[in-house]
């Protein structure tokens, strides 16, 4: 029952961790890279050649290791928090990757923040992540329910 949470780059960890293995039940990711291509090709020029110190130039290597575009081998339930004003990684990263596993059929949320950037700074949005991921994980992973009051968001091909 091992999931896995990570921001950012930690979110590119998390999809590619569920994507190309099958070590865990789900997976939280927060405004998490699913395509590199698309990260270079988007992001602001801080970060352009981010992807040049991971992978190299080569567009195939890129294309290779960027969890979008191999959702066929995700096995388990995602959600997926983004920030609307995200520069860094773009929100349509967030919902390509949401739509692919919609599409697979598999449970998936997506929860997006308006006012946020690449990291959430709003305490109530910082809460409300770390209560969807809890709610999340004990209804897909636990099967079952938490003790606090928390309203969980609508997910895909679950409820």
């Amino acid at each position: 029952r091992l999931c896995i949470t990570g921001k950012s780059a930690g979110g590119y960890t998390t999809l590619a961790a569920l994507v190309f293995r099958k070590t865990f039940k789900a997976g939280a990711s927060l405004y998490g890279v699913a395509d590199l291509s698309m990260l270079k090709a988007d992001t602001h020029k801080f970060e352009a050649y981010y992807t040049d110190n991971l992978v190299g130039e080569d567009e195939s290597l890129l294309y290779e290791r960027s969890p979008l575009n191999f959702v066929d081998k995700l096995s388990c339930p995602i959600i997926i928090f983004q920030g609307l004003d995200d520069k860094v990684v773009p929100p349509e990263q967030a919902r390509k990757i949401y739509s692919a596993v919609k599409e697979k059929g598999l449970p998936v949320a997506l929860i997006e923040y308006e006012g946020e950037q690449h990291g959430f700074r709003k305490a109530e949005n910082i809460k409300s992540t770390l209560e969807q991921q809890m709610v999340f994980f004990a209804r897909l992973v636990g099967k079952c329910k938490v003790a606090d009051d928390i309203v969980p968001v609508q997910i895909e091909n679950f409820d």
